[in-house]
């Protein structure tokens, strides 16, 4: 029997789908599971990354609508369909994820989420396997957390007056409210971390989550050393609504004089293609019209094949502010430097020298787009309104200039040096370890990278990743 094609770009349905709208009284018709099932299928069909890779996504898979409508109701849930339609989901697909209420999607690209202002690493107890402490890495500013004085550094043990442990972290600590319990941690004058202790100090504080919208420039600075001003930025979302707010700083540095730049993008999952492009401009300068970064679609969509190029100024933002520096130092993490953040480093990379210092990082090469039920899919212009499922698929493919993608497993440092819940220092000092690492090779007249200045002997938890954490996405 000759097998039908299933053309998605124009989303030809072949299962009855009824319209949103009951043609007599536009009462809007609450669509069914099986209904947002086939919008699901049809999305990965048209525009999935890894679409040839997945059998069930080929265009001739179905031979009559009757089979492809059983297919679509042998899963439970649109959700289940769509996690068997990843490519390699433990590997190279860990990021496409699908959102039952487009809303709340919307809310997160644009940095708004519901937090108590505290972002924390886990690790286990010395001498245990199972019992846990946390180390509070970052207090967003003008949250909850900043509110009540907390700091980074700050070890807590308890959480509601229970000890952390690995089977009760996860339900404990994902609590709109809670009470931490605050310990002191003790290295008993030795090297070895398996003799340490860590003992409560008494000190108690209770948070609450609420609707937090963060400005990802979290903080900027110019530091003289030896004579030499150094800018240093922490910036921590590439988030296109704080284009101007990123350009600001960088034009604080011009002025300044600064001649070196320390990015610490140590907690920047990534975000914005567009954005990472005007930041690699702000570096840089001297670049404007050559080839930035470049994204590849899968064939159904290779006519949205682009290139991004270094730009003298922002859409609508007015200037770029440059600092034509031919030198970079970026600060990163293993488990939050991801996506756009890569980005940065992969594609300055072929025309400055990039070090960096921290920890190898995540591994996203990937970027995703948001992807409606409407006839243009990333557009909510004739969107079903008898659901708000999206989805934020893998859609692309980002290289640098030299056609060089990030591999997914990461990028490797420079300089290796990894955080420590004993040592974390204050953002921005000039002996937080990891920018005093950056300034000491500023200032020695041995630049040589390739250093192992410390190696982490903390366990740490592996610890659930939210979404959007760790993504890159086209605007």
């Amino acid at each position: 029997m000759k097998k039908i094609k299933i053309l998605l770009l124009v989303f030809i349905t072949t299962i009855s789908i009824t319209s949103c709208y009951d043609d007599l009284d536009d009462d809007i018709i609450v669509s069914t599971s099986v209904e947002i099932s086939d919008f699901v299928w049809k999305a990965m069909n048209a525009v999935y990354l890894y679409k040839p890779e997945i059998p069930d996504l080929a265009n001739d898979r179905f031979a009559t609508n009757v089979e492809y409508n059983d297919y679509l109701n042998s899963y439970s849930s649109p959700e289940e369909l769509f996690e068997s339609l990843k490519y390699m989901p433990n590997t190279i697909d860990r990021f496409s994820r699908i959102y039952s209420n487009y809303n709340q999607l919307l809310d997160l690209l644009g940095g708004t989420t519901i937090s108590n202002g505290i972002e924390y690493n886990l690790y286990f107890v010395p001498g245990s396997d199972s019992e846990i402490y946390g180390a509070i890495t970052l207090v967003l500013n003008n949250s909850v957390a900043s509110n009540l004085g907390l700091e980074r550094g700050q070890i807590f043990r308890t959480v509601n007056g229970e000890n952390l442990n690995s089977s009760n972290y996860t339900d404990l600590l994902s609590s709109n409210n809670y009470t931490l319990g605050f310990a002191d941690y003790n290295n008993n004058g030795t090297n070895d971390t398996e003799d340490d202790t860590i003992t409560l100090n008494n000190e108690n504080v209770s948070l609450s989550k609420e609707t937090y919208t963060e400005n990802p420039v979290h903080k900027s600075e110019v530091i003289q050393v030896n004579g030499t001003n150094i800018g240093y930025l922490m910036y921590n979302a590439f988030n296109s609504n704080y284009n101007s707010a990123l350009n600001d700083a960088f034009g604080e540095f011009s002025t300044a004089g600064v001649t070196e730049l320390v990015l610490d993008l140590r907690y920047n999952g990534g975000g914005s293609v567009q954005t990472a492009a005007y930041l690699g401009s702000m570096v840089t300068g001297q670049f404007m019209g050559s080839v930035y970064s470049k994204l590849f679609y899968n064939d159904n969509l290779s006519n949205n094949n682009e290139d991004y190029l270094f730009t003298n100024s922002i859409s609508g933002g007015g200037s770029i502010n440059s600092l034509n520096l031919t030198k970079v130092y970026i600060l990163t993490t293993n488990r939050r430097t991801a996506s756009a953040s890569e980005l940065v480093i992969n594609s300055l990379s072929p025309y400055i020298d990039v070090i960096v210092i921290g920890e190898n990082t995540v591994g996203k090469t990937q970027a995703s787009q948001t992807v409606y039920d409407s006839p243009g899919l990333f557009s909510t212009d004739g969107i079903n309104l008898g659901h708000t499922y999206a989805l934020q698929p893998l859609i692309a493919n980002s290289t640098n200039v030299n056609d060089e993608l990030v591999p997914n497993t990461g990028l490797i440092p420079n300089i290796d040096l990894s955080e420590s819940p004993t040592n974390f220092g204050i953002l921005g000092d000039v002996n937080e370890p990891l920018l005093a690492a950056a300034i000491q090779n500023i200032t020695s007249a041995d630049r040589s990278s390739g250093q192992a200045i410390e190696i982490n002997e903390f366990r740490q938890v592996k610890q659930i990743i939210t979404p959007l954490e760790q993504d890159m996405y086209i605007d």
